[in-house]
């Protein structure tokens, strides 16, 4: 299969997927799937690539390839705060299946993925689809492209319409860690869909405005992600992002601190 990431650059569905474990830097509201383990090593890796990468003030999403065979080796998305409603993302399609594979671009050369708009969020959030748009659920979809474990490509017409990670909360992680290899325990899960409502519209519009009721969710879930004794490292994550809306929002309202 021949794929459109950027108008006329395209990319063929060949090879093997990616084996790196994604990475879910819940603080920075992003997946990646790449070996690099911190920034010098991020740097050093997009200088030693090409495709699609952030570069100053503009932030797309990223896939890049390596010189010699032009294969895909790395890859970044960036969840949209934008929160589909449940009856839209309900609409987000059970087929065709997941098919394993890798990506070789058909030439050397740079171009620009654009970041997705809707994040549609299925039931206890098992799976996060982000989309190009709504539009996009109204034909049905021609793949998925499994590019890694549990991360799939969506495909429309030949276009790369959308991405989706499968089971995210196993995935949490802050900054270029890798997360727990032992499964979330299903206290984590919870705070993890408590999470996913307080960081995505429009439940972070509210705490935003400050209204009162979504400031009290957010100390709440505040509050438990420091008690929580069991899988520290997601706790962690979650809380990194949590806190800090409490001390932008939460604190200034009531002068009180966490």
């Amino acid at each position: 299969m021949r794929l459109t990431l950027d108008g006329d650059w395209n990319a063929t569905v060949a090879g093997d997927p990616l084996r790196s474990t994604p990475r879910f830097d819940f603080p920075g509201q992003c997946v990646r799937i790449a070996e690099y383990a911190d920034v010098e090593e991020w740097q050093r890796f997009l200088v030693e690539t090409f495709g699609s990468q952030e570069w100053l003030w503009d932030a797309p999403d990223e896939l890049r390839f390596d010189h010699a065979g032009r294969e895909l080796v790395g890859a970044g998305f960036r969840l949209p705060y934008e929160s589909a409603d449940a009856e839209d993302s309900a609409r987000v399609p059970a087929t065709p299946p997941v098919h394993p594979g890798g990506l070789r671009a058909d030439e050397a050369r740079d171009f620009r993925l654009e970041v997705t708009t809707e994040l549609c969020r299925a039931p206890g959030d098992t799976m996060l689809t982000c989309l190009r748009d709504l539009d996009v659920l109204d034909e049905p979809l021609e793949a998925r492209i499994g590019i890694a474990p549990d991360v799939a490509l969506l495909v429309q017409h030949g276009t790369v319409v959308g991405w989706s990670l499968t089971d995210p909360a196993r995935y949490l992680t802050a900054g270029f860690a890798a997360p727990d290899p032992a499964p979330p325990v299903p206290a984590t899960r919870l705070l993890f869909t408590a999470c996913m409502d307080i960081v995505t519209s429009p439940l972070l519009d509210e705490v935003r405005d400050r209204d009162p009721a979504a400031l009290a969710r957010l100390r709440a879930v505040d509050e438990a992600l420091r008690d929580q004794r069991e899988d520290r490292h997601r706790a962690e994550a979650l809380l990194a992002l949590i806190s800090n809306l409490v001390e932008d929002y939460a604190d200034r309202s009531t002068g009180q601190k966490p």
